[in-house]
Formats: C-alpha cells, sequence, structure tokens
C-alpha cells in the first residue's frame, strides 16, 4: 500500500502514561486496584525508540503523566492544534468500561471509581471524546496505540466515525474488546510495549534496521503477543491485539532509522536522560513530571520530565494482594475489591467476584443498514437477554460492514483466503475485514447468491434463517415540489413514475447508489432494467436504462451518503429524485436534516425491496469456544428477530402482533414487518411525518437470487466491453512507493479485479530520459489478459528507472491513443495514472497545465489521477485539474485510494469478480 512519510513535517507524539494513582484500594473505597509500575517503563522506552527512529525530532516527542482530565485535554489540544504531518497519541494506564455499556475510559492519577447503578468515572476521559478531538486535526495522518485492558472496546467509536474521518486515522489496540491483560513484571515494560519498542528499535541497540510502518507493526504484533503471550487469563483464551488501519488503504512511516544524536538507552535500563533532573524516588518522579508549565510559553513542546527514577528492589505481590492483578491499562480485580457496578469484564458476580469476560462476536452486514445493526446491537449488550443468572455479560459484538457485491463473492469463492491469505490480489481479511460470525445481509438473495456449489469445497458454512425478519420497500424519494399530489399516483412502474416525474419538472433527474456496493443499489437497478428482473422479458435495454440514472462522476457508494450529498447543490437538491429504501427517509436523514428539500415517497410495484435476513457463519478449523459461540450467536437471533423466549415485548403492531427485542430498535427506525402486509414495526410512528405512506398496497416480491446476479451482470456490462490505460509512474523517486501489494504496481494489479476477459487494457511505464521520442514505455500491450497473466507481466516487467517522468508529454498521448480507439464505438473507456506527483512540476511549466486540460476536455475521455500524496487532490492542484476536466475521479491518500480506484475501474470493464 503507499506510506505516508512524515519526515520533514511538523510531527508530534504524545505519549501518555499513568504509573501510580493518588487513590487506590483498599485504602481508599473509590479507589483504583492499584499502582502501575509498569507504565514508567513503557514510557521511558517509547520515547528512547521514538527518537532513535528518525521521524520525530528532538522538540516533537513529549511524555506526560496527568493528573486529571483538564491537564490531559489541554496537551492534547496542543498536539492537536500542531502536528500536520503525523500526530501520534500512545496511553498506557487504567482502563475502564462501565457496567451498562461498552464504552472505553482511560484513568487520569486523580480517578476515582463512584459505585450506583451506573458505576462513573470521576477524573476519566471518554475515549469517544478523545476520538472526536482527534478529528479536528490538521494532521495528514494520526496513530493511536492504546496499552489497556479493554483496549479492543476503542474500535466501536472508530468504526462509528464517518468514512472520511476513517481515511487518516490508524487505531492499535492492545487486546481485543471486553478483555483484561496482565501488566507483567514490574521492573520492565508491560508485555505489549515492550514488544512494540522491540520492533520499533529492531537491532536491539537503538536503531531501527529497517523502515516500520503501521501495518507491519499491527501485524508482527499480533503474530508475537499470540505466540509468545498466548493467553489472557485461565481459562486459556488467546491474546490478540487488534487494529484498524486509517480506511485510507495508506500506511504511514513510524521509524526509519537513527535521529541525530538520539540516545541509545536500552528501556529496561535506568540510563534514559530526559532533562537533567536529579534522581528521585518513584513516587516523586510521577508527581514532578505532570501538570509542570511549559518552560517554552509558545508551545508546550517537549514536554518537561526528569530522569527515570532508579530502582532499588521490587515489591512483589503476595497472599491476598496476589488476587489484584495490576495490569498494564487495567483494572482487573480477581478479588472483589472495586464496588458493585463497577464493570470489569462483564460485571461482578454476587459474592463481589468480577464476571469472566464475555465472548466476542463479529457482526457483518451491508453499509445501508449498518447504523440501525449497531444501534440494536448496543441496546442488547445491556439488556437482560445478554445477561446470566449471576447477571454478568454473555456476549460483546463488533458490527463492520463491507461492499455487498465483494461479500458474496468472498463467501462463495474466496472462503479459503479468507481464513488463511496467501495471495496479494485476493485478501478478504484486507479488503473486507475479518471472519465473521454473524452476517446480515440487507437481502435473502445476496445470502442465497453466496452459497458455493454443493460441489465446491468451503471452509465457511452458511447457516441462513428461513424468513427474513425486517423489511423495507425501495422508493423513489422525489423533492416534494415535484411529488404527485394524489396518494394513487405515488404507486406503479419504475418506469411509469421516472416519466411522470419528468413531465411534471422536465429537469428532473434521478440518482441510485452503487449497485456493487449495496444491496439497495442492486435492486433498484432489477427495478430499473424492468420486467420484475434484469434479463426478463419485456426488460429494457441495460445501457438504456442506466442512462435515465446517468450522472456526472461516479454514484454515491450507499443510499445513505446519496441524501447527505444531494443538498451540497441546491440546484441540484430540489430537482432529482433518489433511488433509496424508504426506512432511510426517516433514520438517514441527520446528516442534513435542516437544509436538505423535504421529499415524499413513490413506491414502484416492480422493483425489489430489502428483505433483512440473518446468517450465522461457521468456519472450518474454528473450535475453540464452539458450544459457547453457538450459544451466543443464537440467543442474539433469538433476541434481533423478535422470536427469543423472555424477550421483553416493546408493543404491539397493528394487527396485534407484539414486537420484540431487536424488532422494537428496527421498528424505531422505519422499517416494517417482512411478513404479509408489511405493516410497520413501530405501531405508533407516523409515516406521513417523513413523507412516506403507513399503508402500502402490492409491491412486488422479494428480490430473486437470479434476477440479483443478472442485473450485476449487466450493469457491468451495460455499453460493452471496457478499455482502460494504466499508466504507472516509474521514475527515481517512486522507489519508496514499489514494493509490496501497497506499492503502486500492487496498487494496480488490485484494480485488475474490476477487469473481466473481454474488457481491454494496457500498461505504460512513464519514465524516459532527457531527450528520449517517447515519455512512455510499454509494458503491457493492449489487448485481452487473464488476471494472473498481466499480473505475472507486470512483476517481471515493472521496475524503477534513475530517470524522472514527464507526465504532461505521456498524458497528451494517452489521450490521444483512447479517443482513437474509442472513436467507433460506444464502450466505457478509462485512463489511469498511478504518481508520487514529484514531477508534476513538468505538468504547470509554460502554459502546459492550461493545454492539457483543454486537451482533456475535447478528447473526453475520463482519467483518474492516483495520487500517492496525501494532498494531490487539493483543488487547484494538477491532479484535480486534469480529473476534472477530462470528467475523471482524483483519488489521493486521504481517500480510500485502493478501494477507490478499484471501484473506477470496475465501472470501466465488466468485473471479473463477485
Amino acid at each position: 500500500m503507499a506510506r505516508f512519510d512524515p519526515r520533514g513535517r511538523v510531527n508530534r507524539a504524545l505519549l501518555v502514561g499513568v504509573p501510580a494513582y493518588e487513590f487506590t484500594q483498599p485504602g481508599h473505597p473509590f479507589g483504583v486496584p492499584g499502582d502501575l509500575a509498569a507504565v514508567e517503563h513503557n514510557l521511558v522506552g517509547l520515547e528512547a525508540a521514538l527518537r532513535a527512529g528518525g521521524v520525530f525530532g528532538e522538540d516533537e516527542i513529549g511524555v506526560f503523566r496527568p493528573r486529571n482530565v483538564d491537564a490531559f485535554d489541554r496537551r492534547l489540544d496542543d498536539a492537536v492544534d500542531e502536528a500536520e504531518g503525523l500526530l501520534l497519541l500512545y496511553f498506557s494506564g487504567h482502563g475502564a468500561v462501565p457496567s451498562t455499556g461498552d464504552e472505553l475510559w482511560l484513568l487520569m492519577r486523580a480517578a476515582t471509581i463512584v459505585a450506583g447503578t451506573e458505576s462513573v468515572f470521576r477524573g476519566a476521559v471518554p475515549w469517544k471524546s478523545v476520538l472526536t478531538v482527534l478529528t479536528r486535526t490538521r494532521a495528514e495522518h494520526v496513530v493511536v496505540v492504546l496499552d489497556c485492558c479493554y483496549a479492543g472496546n476503542a474500535s466501536a467509536a472508530w468504526d462509528a466515525l464517518d468514512t472520511s474521518q476513517r481515511h487518516r486515522i490508524s487505531l492499535l489496540m492492545s487486546v481485543q474488546a471486553n478483555n483484561r491483560i496482565d501488566a507483567g513484571d514490574d521492573a520492565t515494560p508491560t508485555p505489549f510495549t515492550g514488544e512494540l519498542i522491540r520492533l520499533l528499535r529492531a537491532d536491539g541497540h537503538g536503531t531501527a534496521v529497517a523502515p516500520v510502518g503501521f501495518k507491519e507493526l499491527a501485524e508482527r504484533l499480533q503474530a508475537y503477543m499470540s505466540v509468545h503471550h498466548a493467553t489472557l487469563r485461565e481459562p486459556p483464551e488467546p491474546w490478540e491485539p487488534q487494529s484498524r488501519p486509517a480506511a485510507s488503504g495508506t500506511d504511514v512511516l513510524l521509524a526509519a532509522g537513527p535521529a541525530d544524536g538520539a540516545s541509545a538507552a536500552d528501556p529496561g535500563t535506568g540510563g534514559h536522560e530526559l532533562h537533567g533532573e536529579d534522581p528521585v524516588t518513584p513516587v516523586t518522579a510521577v508527581t514532578a513530571a505532570t501538570d509542570m508549565p511549559s518552560r517554552n510559553r509558545r508551545s508546550p513542546w517537549p514536554f518537561p520530565g526528569r530522569r527515570r527514577p532508579r530502582r532499588t528492589g521490587r515489591r512483589r505481590l503476595t497472599g491476598r494482594a496476589r488476587a489484584v492483578a495490576v495490569t498494564a491499562g487495567v483494572l482487573t480485580v480477581l478479588a472483589g475489591l472495586v464496588p458493585a457496578g463497577f464493570l470489569l469484564a462483564g460485571d461482578l458476580l454476587g459474592d463481589g467476584l468480577p464476571c469472566k469476560p464475555p465472548l466476542e462476536l463479529r457482526l457483518l452486514t451491508d453499509p445501508d443498514i449498518e447504523s440501525t445493526v449497531r444501534k440494536a446491537t448496543e441496546v442488547y449488550l445491556v439488556s437482560d437477554a445478554n445477561r446470566t443468572g449471576d447477571g454478568c455479560r454473555r456476549s460483546g459484538i463488533t458490527v463492520y460492514s463491507a461492499g455487498a457485491a465483494d461479500v458474496v463473492a468472498a463467501f462463495h469463492d474466496q472462503s479459503d483466503p479468507w481464513q488463511r491469505p496467501t495471495a496479494e490480489a485476493v485478501n478478504p481479511q484486507r479488503d473486507i475485514g475479518p471472519q465473521p460470525d454473524i452476517w446480515i445481509p440487507a437481502t435473502s438473495a445476496s445470502a442465497a447468491r453466496a452459497r458455493p456449489p454443493q460441489e465446491q469445497r468451503s471452509y465457511a458454512e452458511l447457516i441462513v434463517d428461513p424468513a427474513p425478519f425486517a423489511y423495507s420497500p425501495l422508493v423513489l424519494a422525489v423533492p416534494q415540489q415535484h411529488a404527485a399530489e394524489g396518494v394513487a399516483d405515488r404507486t406503479g412502474g419504475l418506469a411509469t413514475l421516472i416519466d411522470a416525474l419528468r413531465t411534471r419538472n422536465p429537469k428532473a433527474e434521478v440518482r441510485r447508489p452503487d449497485p456493487e456496493h449495496t444491496d439497495s443499489g442492486l435492486v433498484a437497478t432489477i427495478g430499473l432494467y424492468g420486467a420484475g428482473g434484469a434479463g426478463g422479458a419485456g426488460g429494457v435495454n441495460a445501457a438504456t436504462a442506466e442512462g435515465r440514472v446517468a450522472q456526472p462522476g461516479p454514484p454515491s457508494p450507499t443510499a445513505g451518503n446519496l441524501l447527505c450529498v444531494l443538498p451540497d447543490d441546491d440546484s441540484v437538491d430540489d430537482r432529482t429524485a433518489a433511488l433509496v429504501p424508504e426506512f432511510l427517509m426517516k433514520s438517514g436523514v441527520d446528516c442534513d436534516s435542516t437544509t436538505r428539500d423535504r421529499r415524499m415517497a413513490a413506491y414502484p410495484d416492480d422493483a425489489p425491496g430489502l428483505d433483512l435476513t440473518f446468517v450465522q457463519v461457521r468456519w472450518q478449523e474454528a473450535g475453540r469456544d464452539k458450544a459457547a459461540r453457538q450459544d451466543a450467536v443464537e440467543r442474539f437471533r433469538a433476541w434481533l428477530t423478535g422470536k427469543g423466549q423472555g424477550t421483553a415485548a416493546g408493543g404491539k403492531g397493528k394487527a396485534g402482533e407484539e414486537i420484540r427485542g431487536g424488532l422494537v430498535e428496527f421498528g424505531k427506525d422505519g422499517f416494517r414487518s417482512a411478513a404479509g402486509e408489511h405493516r410497520p414495526l413501530a405501531p405508533d410512528l407516523t409515516f406521513s411525518e417523513f413523507g412516506a405512506l403507513g399503508s402500502l398496497g402490492t409491491l412486488a416480491g422479494p428480490a430473486r437470487q437470479a434476477a440479483m446476479a443478472a442485473a450485476l451482470k449487466e450493469y457491468r456490462e451495460a455499453n460493452g466491453p471496457g478499455r482502460v490505460l494504466f499508466l504507472l509512474d516509474s521514475s527515481g523517486s517512486m522507489g519508496d512507493l514499489w514494493e509490496g501489494p501497497g506499492g503502486a504496481p500492487g496498487i494496480l494489479k488490485q484494480s485488475l479485479g474490476g477487469l473481466g476477459e473481454q474488457d481491454e487494457y494496457g500498461v505504460w511505464a512513464v519514465a524516459a530520459a532527457p531527450g528520449a521520442p517517447l515519455a512512455h514505455q510499454e509494458l503491457l500491450p493492449f489487448g485481452r489478459y487473464r488476471r494472473e497473466e498481466a499480473e505475472r507481466a507486470i512483476d517481471q516487467r515493472a521496475q524503477v528507472k534513475d530517470v524522472e517522468a514527464d507526465p504532461y508529454r505521456a498524458l497528451v498521448a494517452a489521450l490521444d491513443d483512447m479517443s482513437r480507439r474509442g472513436a467507433d464505438d460506444d464502450r466505457p473507456q478509462l485512463i489511469v495514472y498511478i504518481t508520487d506527483d514529484e514531477d508534476n512540476n513538468r505538468l504547470t511549466e509554460g502554459g502546459r497545465l492550461d493545454a492539457l486540460h483543454a486537451f482533456a476536455r475535447d478528447r473526453k475521455v475520463p482519467v483518474v489521477m492516483a495520487s500517492l500524496d496525501s494532498g494531490g487532490c487539493d483543488k487547484g492542484k494538477p491532479d484535480a485539474v486534469i480529473s476534472e476536466a477530462s470528467g475523471g475521479r482524483c483519488l489521493d491518500t486521504r481517500t480510500d485510494l485502493v478501494a477507490g480506484l478499484r471501484n473506477e475501474v470496475a465501472r470501466a470493464g465488466t468485473g471479473g469478480e463477485g
């Protein structure tokens, strides 16, 4: 992947640790379990490693041991405001989770725990607020490392961020959600941070022997901890650090080699100098190094510190004291020393002992329904349905989403590499996420499509519920001023509804979300192609149907995103109807609820709706906790679908049926019953308030498996096989961005998944010596290829050359070549230029950019500029100018460049996958 190199930028590393606490048990009734001596070693060793790493300057690393929340907030604000390149935040200290939820809290030195029906953490910072503050930084990349119990609980807040906010924030967590960890030896760093330090100082002498990025660091930590610190507690359970790489797909350099004058002190010795203070006792050191005013009034960097205290001995815990497992970032109480109401791992038992941490499940869903699924899951986690007779929580659940077509393809054909990735090209763990225990697709047809043929070996068994549990019809959401007046005129065939809209307003437009990313986009495509399904008798030509929803640029990835981006341009919003699921007219309006045009729903009777279906996923060779996992999944299924015994009812439907469990939450978001007449799940909800109809007439039945597969195929082939010309910047400056799946050739190869064997494509290497007749060399001749064949040729021929690139001459030649190839047909065409922008001065000299702008507008071949620089697509930059002029798209590392490029290529091609 592309890697951001922050060297030479204004960077900040804020290392926060709390080695000692003012209020501890048993001396203070509301105190924390104990001090964390290992945290001091974490701070000293990590600071030394970062100074030796060559990424952060001498004055860019701050070590801080905050007494209270205000002090922490001030330091965090300073770091957020000042960082422009890389902002790194590290925390090690007590972490806690309340008894009524899963949100992670970080406890400062003066923290106390107040018991009650709901535990209260005074002097603690909610992780969610920390993450919110981090999103406002100007820094190009943010890395957060949490070494604390329940660190994995931080992932939920990261998952809930907008996609744009996740693009530049990478999160590394020392343990999976709802789990405690061990601090190890008092005289050394904690196990997780100790290995982190070792990996950053790979030669053992304070110098990284090779560049270290976030992705590699996370993978090596996960591998090491699972082997060398395999269990968290008794009974044994694997220790599995978690990570959330930035959604842009961009890695970030964390260590590059020795910094000038860096200390090579070993983190386990007492030899690291901070600011020349005399040795002091441990308690004095912790106190003196906190909350001190900065010596530099203009900037708090570097933070004032003290010489690391000299240790004369180590107190060993014995007897009852040993029952307090003082862990790094850990409130781990094994002998009932924390008041009732404070959750250590799922609450306390009746005798005061802590519960066993709950089993963690993974739930994969469709992007359009992720928000509602997440809300329902959060309610379940704190409900009585998820409690044992002793009041302990049974399970935790991590919710995430991925593109619908990619998920179907992964279950159908890629379950083996999903378990054990073996190649760069096919890696569902990278492209989708971890192996789920539960999958909730937005249509039952997707569940059917995902099942592999019986004769094909599969490593994932899909156990599909026989009936869906919730329903939402597809609607044409029309601006109110252009909506039909009579209720009867708000139903009919989709083509009829669109024609009637354009009769009322000839300038009206219709948009639909990406059919490859969400099921809502694909069922809309079935309606557009007509006859109740793609390929049916009486259906319209796919190319003609696509003309009804043509728009500048790519379609919105989700229906929710479509409703949010329309208000960005008032002139578009007030004349554009959107094909979206009905429930989003109720729950998908938070982004612009005060500015968007009010919309009225029209109901096409030939477009299927969403029928949400519960699917359990069982993986081969995954026998650990098999019985407990099965029980947890079955209990959640029963609650979510409203079928569980003892599940509290949330009211009665209009037909008198009881609405229970998760169906109550789906009802609040505007979903309907999946059975019969599709009555609202929330009987008291007034659908007319958000422009919908409460009672529906006859609508299309659920989408058929064959219809969805045919619609996706016809969408990809709507205008015939595509043509794509890839330009690969091969100049000398690309050397650091070349190797591996994230290098420029690797990114190109990943995008080939969107091309089928009928598509034509070629690759040019853009680099040439001065005076050369051409600015490029043909790396892969234009033609049709099997993907493996093309990748093999790229691997053999692509190489960096010690010359510069001339992007102006290369792009002019590419535009001229592609316009000639497409002169006699309407096949989709695309030019892709992957570059680091180092030679963009060749685009701007002597009026070249203006000339290229005019040439691109004239040739009308879309150009995707894929910049491996984080600011390549800033307004006015050459990449942005060229892509806009050509009708293409600009991608840089502030966005999800790899996924974005793969999607753009897939739109031009016929799609070889899924």
